[in-house]
């Protein structure tokens, strides 16, 4: 074992007793040397006054001492420990000063022989400085030898205001991340230090980059705008260094600054895109002081509107999922939002027509929030048979029993991907939605349907797939580098669902304005940049992600569309739009049910696809057949 490794491992109070005997040392040299500055003798000096400089020392250790300054470790070295120490020394030089009181004015009274003092205040003044010199170099010795780590990432901190210097300071004690450098936008602060760290100007972040090996920067700037940190990102990505950005205020006033508490670049700020700003009248217009129904309540959608719900001041939560894990999930959650019990989690199929009706009545449910179905296009491809089951029945029974139940308002979430569909799901939730048009003409309750596009975060989708991939080092696998998609957040259509819902007069489709689709290809090449890694190809033959394009799966297409016609109407809410679309009746909806049913009974896919082509506007069901079953059969 190395020197280092034995002091770093002996006790505490041994290590306290090594930089006690290191002071006591430092003001015995410092003594020494005011005395040789006031040129005396040192072997002249009277035994009085060589007691006089014994005590002098062990008052000085005992005074450190009193003050805490051997509590403090000495790897740590910070300001506060520079605080207790010159506290301490403050102290001593009000001693030495009222000593050298009693000594002229006392002592020469009762002793009139004593001697004058052998120390002159030029040799007193510099022991004070010799001292002092030597208590500090002493420990910023042993804090750079003790505290020499192996860091494992070098960073620099976007943000030099006050979550930038605390995270700046959290780094300090830890292993992984060494900050060289704060950048800032203020030009006031450009080419200054604050502590150790120089204040850069962004203009130069590439050739820091490059010169001093940066391997990740950290944005603490937990007040900026979306709209900031989407320019902040485009203007960082292009270096390919890896970007974490420090959550908002409320974590900082917890205390949560470490590196655990830095989160990976949130794939909605590269959106070019803004969120719809929420109405908060629309928000509570079904939900305050009503009881509120949420099926699919454990799922991605179903889990957020539910959140929603418990902030708007409900009368009861009504949390339903055929999924056990799924529903305790969020039960638990909102346990934690909502105190005064008023959530109830049942665990029900929304094919059940007794227990729909029962629940519906038992609890006199006001609003329902139907985001129960199966929506994975690949998965409903291999079974569509469960799709036309819960997407289709499930929805016609719920609304049933709705209406029976004299419900308020019933919203279903749809999709754009109902709008001329090219796979099972698709045509199963625009079903849905001519199943409620349908049956909208009744006047117990208004139902309102809510398309939205693709959903970040929501599982399944293929933004988290492509974060796994790039952390197990590639490939990222995209269908088709055309591919384009409109994205938003969960938050985001969760309120998209509530505030529509609350516009809604009765067999309504709303849509959101989504801005401009996103291409999936540069999403990834994005993600990539911003993870510290370049993006292999033919122009980077040594880059380290390679996008390979594995061909548009059953059912996919290249785009997705959120009106069937081309006349939207604008609402109260600026940003969301009521489509005008062609309704079926009832009474040929139950005619192709039966048709449905009886495909179902046999088995028969190419007799399903049929229906849903008949009943489907634009329904270009694709021409492989992928249903395990059928395959297995045949």
């Amino acid at each position: 074992m190395s020197l280092k490794e034995k002091l770093l491992s002996t006790s505490r109070l041994n290590k306290k007793i090594i930089v006690l005997l290191c002071d006591y040392a430092s003001i015995t040299v410092a003594i020494y040397s005011a005395v040789l500055i006031s040129e005396v003798d040192v072997g002249s000096i009277a035994k009085r006054e060589f007691m006089s400089l014994v005590w002098t020392s062990l008052l000085t250790v005992s005074t450190f001492w009193y003050f805490g300054v051997y509590d403090s470790v000495v790897r740590y070295l910070n300001l506060f420990v520079i605080y207790i120490l010159a506290k301490a020394l403050s102290i001593l030089v009000l001693l030495s000063i009222f000593s050298k009181v009693i000594d002229v004015y006392v002592l020469n009274y009762f002793i009139s022989s004593r001697q004058d003092s052998i120390i002159t205040f030029e040799g007193w003044l510099v022991g004070f400085i010799t001292f002092s010199f030597l208590i500090l170099s002493s420990r910023l010795i042993a804090q750079y030898y003790f505290s020499e780590r192996k860091f494992e990432k070098r960073v620099i901190i976007y943000g030099a205001g006050a979550a930038g210097i605390q995270l700046a300071e959290a780094l300090r004690v830890s292993k992984e991340m060494q900050p060289i450098a704060f950048v800032d936008n203020n030009i006031s602060l450009h080419n200054t230090y604050i502590g150790h760290l120089k204040v850069l100007n962004p203009m130069v972040i590439e050739r820091f980059v490059q010169k001093r090996g940066v391997d990740e920067v950290l944005i603490a700037m937990p007040s900026a705008s979306k709209n900031t940190l989407r320019n902040l990102l485009t203007e960082i990505e292009k270096f390919s260094v890896k970007v974490r950005i420090l959550p908002g205020f409320a974590e900082l006033a917890q205390g949560k600054i470490s590196v655990a508490e830095l989160k990976e670049v949130d794939i909605s700020d590269l959106l070019e895109r803004h969120e719809v700003e929420a109405n908060k009248e629309l928000i509570s217009r079904n939900i305050e002081k009503k009881v509120v129904l949420i099926t699919g309540a454990g799922g991605s959608i179903g889990s957020e509107i539910s959140r929603q719900v418990a902030k708007n001041n409900p009368k009861k939560i009504i949390l339903l999922d055929s999924s056990e894990y799924a529903l305790y999930s969020i039960k638990s959650e909102l346990d934690n939002l909502v105190t005064n019990n008023i959530t109830f989690s049942v665990l029900a199929n929304v094919t059940n027509r007794e227990r729909m009706i029962e629940i519906y009545k038992a609890f006199k449910v006001d609003t329902v929030y139907h985001a129960a179905a199966y929506k994975h296009v690949t998965l409903v491809e291999e079974n569509p048979f469960e799709a036309v089951t819960n997407n289709i029945l499930g929805t016609k029974i719920s609304a049933e029993c709705a209406i029976d139940a004299n419900v308020e308002t019933f919203v279903l979430v749809s999709t754009d991907k109902a709008v001329r569909p090219t796979n099972i799901m698709g045509a199963t939730k625009r079903f849905a939605e001519l199943i409620l048009q349908a049956l909208s003409d009744q006047e117990k309750t208004r139902m309102t349907m809510v398309r939205f596009g693709n959903v970040i975060g929501s599982s399944g989708s293929a933004i988290p797939l492509f974060q796994q991939q790039i952390k197990n080092g590639g490939p990222v696998t995209v269908t088709h580098p055309d591919v384009i998609r409109y994205f938003m957040t969960i938050p985001e259509a969760a309120e998209l669902v509530i505030q529509a819902g609350a516009m809604g007069n009765g067999g309504d489709v709303f849509v959101l304005d989504m801005g401009e689709p996103v291409k999936i290809v540069q999403l990834a090449k994005r993600l990539i940049s911003l993870s510290g890694m370049e993006v292999r190809d033919e122009k980077n033959p040594r880059g380290d992600i390679e996008i390979i394009f594995t061909g548009l799966k059953p059912g996919e297409k290249l785009f997705e569309e959120l009106l069937i016609g081309d006349n939207p109407i604008s609402t109260e809410h600026n940003r969301i739009l009521k489509a005008q679309e062609e309704a079926l009746s009832l009474n040929i909806l139950e005619k192709y049910l039966v048709s449905l049913n009886k495909a179902e009974s046999t088995g028969d896919i190419l007799a399903l696809k049929d229906v849903l082509k008949e009943v489907v506007t634009g329904f270009n069901a694709d021409e492989e057949i992928v249903d395990v079953l059928y395959l297995q059969k045949h």
